[in-house]
């Protein structure tokens, strides 16, 4: 959450998202850890003349009010990619797909921070969803 580190997410995650072909209307996943990401690369997309908005998916839909498990800009019929901060199992990228699909969006994708390179990445491509990640923990630790 640091002020540079949200720059750099933002623009190197709007990069990623174009270079991947994915023509998303938002971006968002499973909360506490997306929810950095998703807001970083929907401020980086604020000039561009396409913007990318964000979304936060809920562990559980509220109790009280609307209910809603999925809050921010996410409306049905959308095209979305899921962020994460980090793939190490897969599951809370699955977990926020299912919320995404559930609501009627389409996931384009997933786009990770960090790929710890656990299996997490080829158990969400199982599921059908392709997977980029700004870096793999093997470049962070051979990084001179």
């Amino acid at each position: 959450m640091h002020a540079e580190g949200l720059a750099l997410i933002g623009e190197l995650g709007l990069e990623a998202i174009a270079d991947a072909g994915w023509s998303a209307a938002a971006v968002g996943g499973l909360t506490l850890g997306a929810d950095p990401v998703a807001y970083a690369i929907a401020r980086a997309s604020a000039g561009t003349g396409t913007p990318v908005h964000a979304f936060t998916v809920r562990k559980a839909a509220k109790t009280h009010g609307a209910g809603r498990r999925i809050e921010g800009c996410f409306e049905m019929g959308m095209q979305v990619v899921v962020v994460e901060d980090v793939v190490t199992t897969g599951a809370s990228a699955l977990e926020a797909t299912a919320a995404v699909r559930a609501a009627g969006g389409t996931v384009l994708g997933v786009l990770a921070v960090v790929d710890r390179e656990e299996g997490g990445r080829g158990t969400i491509e199982r599921e059908g969803y392709s997977v980029r990640a700004l870096v793999t923990l093997g470049e962070l630790l051979h990084t001179p």
